[in-house]
């Protein structure tokens, strides 16, 4: 694998910004502890999102997403979303259109990735899952599969009322199509729906809210997945569970 660091000038955002992409290397002839799965033709592609408190150097910090990628011989794109919950916001810059829209565009412009729907995956942690599953059911002609984990799955929580004012402004004015729950039940009857994934730790604060949007899927017409174990909200259970994730998205 390589770790490439693109900086490029974003026009939804208005400003310099800085991705990580790590890609497979067909030439790594001597290269020790790691097996070379890297194909011919496009690369599959991954994008991984960060959580609120994060950017994205985390995942490599983290976890070993680099060497778990390689084993599937993808691509993975880890952008920075800032604590805008993935959302263009009232007071702040347009990271939704950003990282759904313009982003993968810029991808294909610089890298050997598919542009197929099939070929191409969203995932992500925590505020990152919130904005993985909503992307991928936002944008469902481009993300055939979205992962989250230990995702914010009810956004309106007291506890990040001060981060969501950015956000969606000084009332908080939620609309249906970032709200999870109204967005899968909106999303429903559409004809290509994303296959869905999700994985929450049983000792997790928002486990309750995982449970309620689990049941309002699985109430719903969807190809989903959903999985708990033990475990918090922690890099010890996303640097496990994104491995799942992988697996689920890129052995069926």
């Amino acid at each position: 694998m390589a770790l490439i660091t693109l900086k490029f000038y974003s026009e939804a955002l208005g400003m310099q910004t800085e991705v990580y992409v790590a890609m497979p290397q067909k030439s790594s002839n001597g290269e020790i502890g790691i097996e070379n799965n890297a194909g011919d033709g496009k690369y599959k592609c991954l994008y991984l999102l960060h959580g609120l408190s994060d950017d994205h150097t985390i995942w490599l910090r983290r976890t070993s997403i680099e060497r778990y990628a390689a084993d599937y011989g993808i691509c993975v794109v880890m952008p920075c979303g800032g604590r805008s919950f993935y959302t263009d916001m009232k007071y702040g810059a347009k990271y939704y259109t950003y990282i759904a829209k313009e982003l993968p565009r810029v991808i294909g412009e610089f890298f050997n990735v598919s542009d197929k729907r099939e070929d191409t995956f969203i995932a992500g942690l925590s505020m990152g899952g919130y904005g993985a599953l909503k992307i991928a059911l936002r944008e469902n002609d481009r993300f055939c599969a979205a992962a989250g984990l230990s995702s914010v799955a009810d956004i309106y929580r007291e506890d990040f009322k001060k981060s969501l004012v950015p956000v969606f402004g000084d009332n908080i004015e939620i609309p249906r199509e970032d709200d999870l729950f109204s967005l899968v039940e909106t999303k429903n009857n559409e004809e290509q729906k994303p296959r869905l994934f999700m994985t929450i730790g049983t000792e997790d604060f928002m486990y309750k809210d995982n449970l309620r949007l689990k049941e309002k899927i699985e109430a719903l017409d969807y190809d989903y997945t959903y999985t708990e174990a033990a475990g918090e909200h922690s890099w010890d259970f996303w640097d496990d569970k994104i491995q799942d994730a992988l697996k689920w998205m890129f052995e069926k």
